[in-house]
Formats: structure tokens, C-alpha cells, sequence
């Protein structure tokens, strides 16, 4: 079955950095379009970046301090988050994209557990 795994999340001061992975299998992952989602407490989960084969699309939110990529070697996708404010902090989920708009939750079909990302002021 399809399985999701993030990893990289923690504690960082505000200004800093952090490397997201989500480690995929059981999937063609070559040929998957993936994408990053968040979710705040006590908020709705909300888009933050999408990439397929030719294509990174980010939220206006994080756009230009975020990037997006993918090693297909290893079946893993990744976030690079710099500059991180503490409005970023939120529990992080990779997810499978199956069809539909990049951004709408509703369009990814396999999710993983997440991981936290705190960010202090």
C-alpha cells in the first residue's frame, strides 16, 4: 500500500532554517505529482506547495522563502523552509496529488502523519 513518511520538522528561532523529507513507497513515485500541505491548531489545513515533473507552484505565503523538490532516485520529495516566521509553525503533511487543483485538499488522494514545526519569535 501507499505509504507516506515526513521527517525534519522541530524547533527553530525565527529567521531560520529547516529541511522537510517525505520519504514514499508503494507508489510510481516518477510519475506521482506531490504536494505540502499545513495545518496550524486550531486552523484548517492549508496548501503550500505543489511540484509534479515541470512544475512548482507555492502559496503567496511562502513563496520565494520556500522551495520544493524531488529526488526520484529515492522516492522522496522534499521542503527546504528558510527564512521561517513564527506564523509557520504548523504540523507539515506531504500528500499524493490525484487530480484537481494543485492547491485544494480535496485533490490529493494518500496523506502522511505529518511532522511539527515550531518556530519561536
Amino acid at each position: 500500500q501507499v505509504q507516506l513518511v515526513e521527517s525534519g520538522g522541530g524547533l527553530v528561532q525565527a529567521g531560520g532554517s529547516l529541511r522537510l523529507s517525505c520519504a514514499t513507497s508503494g507508489l510510481t513515485f516518477s510519475n506521482s505529482a506531490m504536494g505540502w500541505f499545513r495545518q496550524a491548531s486550531g486552523k484548517e489545513r492549508e496548501f503550500v506547495a505543489f511540484i509534479n515533473w515541470s512544475i512548482r507552484f507555492y502559496a503567496d505565503s511562502v513563496r520565494g522563502r520556500f522551495t520544493i523538490s524531488r529526488d526520484n532516485a529515492k522516492n522522496t520529495v522534499y521542503l527546504q523552509m528558510d527564512s521561517l516566521l513564527p506564523e509557520d509553525t504548523a504540523v507539515y503533511y506531504c500528500a499524493v496529488h490525484d487530480r484537481g487543483a494543485w492547491a485544494s485538499r480535496s485533490s490529493y488522494r494518500f496523506w502522511g502523519q505529518g511532522t511539527q514545526v515550531t518556530v519561536s519569535s
